[in-house]
């Protein structure tokens, strides 16, 4: 991430400290995460769900664009008015946190992870390709990490548009599929140690 894409998150750093610190309660629950009804989830052979973040982001940017996709194919079938996506690539995480703000009182001491994805969209003469970037809250809790809160930025197209302002996307589809692979990846840790 160049430091211009930094420096635009830093600037809205503080107004979301504000917002993050109102979401404790988010954090505090130790329940896992549920996905939608009737949502899919992908099976992968049995392996542990590291607890090292840089590796469990690592096997999450793998998987997300699958997982992505599949809640963009439901919210498709529920909605005729979306415009058909597609999350193509996932990638350049980064954990270099960005400063917060000190008098804000921040729950749980959450770690930052900062990811791209890449999202096609198809208009009726072409597709157009637009670069995402998110910004991750993650929490440790006892039942492994939990994506507290999520803001994301849509960077700028092969026209040179520039980046949008980062809006708060905790409830978007790359936020709801890092909760279901952060859910699966749990699912099956429990199942290989019998716990």
């Amino acid at each position: 991430m160049s430091r211009v894409q930094r420096w635009g998150w830093a600037i809205a750093a503080s107004h979301f400290a504000i917002q993050f610190a109102l979401s404790s309660a988010v954090v505090a629950q130790t329940s896992p995460p549920r996905s939608l009804p009737g949502q899919p989830s992908i099976q992968r052979p049995l392996q542990g769900c590291p607890a090292e973040l840089e590796t469990l982001v690592e096997q999450l940017l793998v998987d997300l664009p699958g997982y992505a996709n599949r809640i963009l194919q439901r919210h498709r079938r529920l909605t005729a008015t979306l415009a058909p996506a597609n999350v193509v690539m996932a990638g350049r995480a980064e954990f270099e946190p960005l400063p917060l703000a000190a008098n804000q009182p921040i729950p749980e001491d959450p770690r930052q992870v900062f990811i791209t994805t890449l999202e096609r969209t198809y208009t009726r003469t072409q597709a157009v390709e637009m670069q995402e970037y998110h910004w991750l809250f993650l929490t440790q809790t006892p039942r492994g990490w939990q994506l507290a809160m999520m803001f994301s930025r849509t960077g700028g197209s092969p026209t040179g548009r520039t980046p949008s302002p980062p809006r708060d996307s905790s409830q978007g589809v790359v936020a709801q599929a890092v909760r279901v692979w952060l859910r699966d990846c749990q699912g099956r840790s429990r199942i290989e140690t019998g716990r």
